[in-house]
């Protein structure tokens, strides 16, 4: 199976955000960019395409997006919003900010959390000290410090829930109700001296529930390029315009679908991502797993790598499975805890849920 390990070191998601921060503020705990492709300006917009890979950008309703394409950068390991944007709120790999997964083990709490929704797989809410969940100090505190004024503009649903406040602490949250809302916002609050967020989420939806082939997939890429283009046109030159996405996506049929409900394996504790399923339990039973479902199982030195440490999150060692299974190729594992009536999946180490673009405006 190809796999695609994510980079740290100089064309990750990691060395975008410290680009921006050793701009804005003078230094930042992560390399820079290898290339130097982010233009100099006294204030940033970062828009972060939520489930836009790279090879995305071929469709026809990406033309706006791809004319803007500066490069190919590595999202994290997992391919997953939780862990990515943990990564660009934090400016750490996921090793260091701790939160290695869609759905996550967190000592303390019996059973696993779905951090995207804080909920267990059943939906019942988990009460959490959501704002302490990342590392002090966070890439918004870090810029406060430095006078640089750090503000989110999000879909307005997203508004104090937990993932929010886990996120976003010390940062300045814009809701916005619509498109036209989102655009209008980050022009309004994006000046010299800011660094603004813009999260659209759009495409990733469209993905896991229509799939690429479908007409709502294609408009909301067509909704992305309109953003990106508004944003273009319409930021004054003081201020640099980004984009970039958290992970890319992959389509799955039924056939493609591994459910594991055996009861043989009920004993294995699954947490993760369905494309990189963390499992603890006995490791001859993984081991029994990994052969019936021709997944790779790797050990957590492995794992490590894949997360960038050391160093590591002070609660790492707790959060870690006994073993890692990476779906084969085409295919996409699917314990209880996961949804399987999706069509778009991620989290792998696939180039098309690895690679994601960086974007600058010309």
């Amino acid at each position: 199976m190809g796999l695609t390990p994510p980079d740290y070191s100089g064309r990750g998601l990691v060395n975008l955000v410290a680009d921006l921060e050793r701009r804005l503020a003078g230094q930042a705990p992560m390399p820079g960019l290898a290339a130097d492709d982010i233009p100099d300006a006294e204030g940033y917009v970062l828009v972060v395409f939520d489930g836009l890979g790279s090879h995305q950008l071929a469709h026809p309703a990406a033309a706006a997006l791809a004319a803007s394409c500066a490069g190919v950068l590595t999202a994290g390991f997992p391919t997953t919003t939780t862990t990515s944007m943990a990564t660009l709120v934090t400016g750490l790999p996921p090793a260091r900010h701790g939160v290695i997964g869609h759905m996550l083990h967190l000592p303390g709490v019996a059973e696993v959390v779905n951090v995207l929704k804080w909920v267990t797989p059943a939906g019942a809410p988990v009460e959490h000290a959501y704002s302490s969940v990342l590392p002090f100090p966070n890439l918004w505190e870090r810029l406060s410090r430095a006078g640089v004024i750090p503000v989110t503009v999000q879909p307005g649903a997203f508004m104090d829930s937990p993932l929010t406040r886990m996120l976003y602490r010390g940062c300045r949250f814009e809701a916005a109700w619509s498109v036209d809302e989102l655009i209008r916002a980050t022009l309004e609050l994006a000046r010299p001296g800011r660094f603004v967020l813009t999260y659209f989420p759009n495409v990733d939806v469209a993905a896991h529930i229509e799939g690429q082939g479908a007409d709502g997939y294609a408009e909301a890429l067509a909704a992305a390029s309109l953003v990106w283009d508004r944003l273009a046109r319409a930021l004054p030159n003081s201020v640099g315009l980004v984009g970039t996405a958290d992970h890319g996506h992959l389509d799955y049929d039924d056939d493609a679908k591994i459910l594991v409900r055996d009861r043989e394996f009920e004993p294995l504790r699954f947490f993760g991502d369905p494309r990189s399923v963390y499992v603890s339990g006995p490791t001859e039973l993984i081991s029994r797993l990994a052969a019936a479902t021709g997944a790779s199982m790797h050990e957590v030195d492995q794992i490590l790598e894949w997360l960038g440490g050391p160093p590591t999150h002070p609660d790492l060692d707790e959060r870690l499975p006994d073993r890692l299974l990476l779906a084969p190729e085409g295919r996409v594992l699917l314990p209880k805890p996961f949804d399987k009536r999706l069509i778009g999946y991620h989290g792998g180490l696939a180039a098309a849920e690895m690679e994601v673009p960086l974007l600058v405006r010309r």
